[in-house]
């Protein structure tokens, strides 16, 4: 079996990327070791189970990385954090500070909304139709 297990949010702060997807999204923390040059490996993830990709939180290193910390897919959205309930989850990152950039609508896919990580980049949340 193929499947995607991590994809590179480039950041500014390991602790306050940990905080914002942990305590503003509801993931869960699956790793934080330091490595040998002074980074870290961090890994968060929106469920318990470990079974769907996980994101690896890497703090920018230099001014190019730096650069793209919050604009990683040019101003698209490039991630989707779906749900299977989507009023309770955008209530709760509503109450937890999360910026939403328009209000819930319903598409034949399903009931979504664009909202942005800590850094800009946008993200939907989802619960797919059916």
């Amino acid at each position: 079996m193929r499947r995607i297990a991590l994809v590179t949010l480039v950041v500014d702060d390991y602790d306050e990327a940990i905080r914002f997807f942990t305590e503003a999204l509801g993931f869960r923390l699956a790793e934080d070791a330091p490595r040998e040059d002074g980074s870290r490996w961090v890994v968060v993830e929106p469920g318990t189970d470990g079974a769907g990709a996980a994101l690896l939180l890497a703090r920018a290193k230099g001014e190019p990385q730096r650069a793209r910390v919050g604009d990683q897919t040019g101003g698209r959205v490039g991630f989707f954090l779906h749900t299977g309930d989507f009023a309770r989850d955008h209530a709760r990152m509503l109450a937890a500070g999360v910026t939403f950039l328009e209000g819930p609508r319903h598409e034949p896919y399903g009931t979504v909304a664009v909202f942005q990580d800590l850094y800009g980049n946008r993200w939907d949340l989802l619960q797919p139709a059916g």
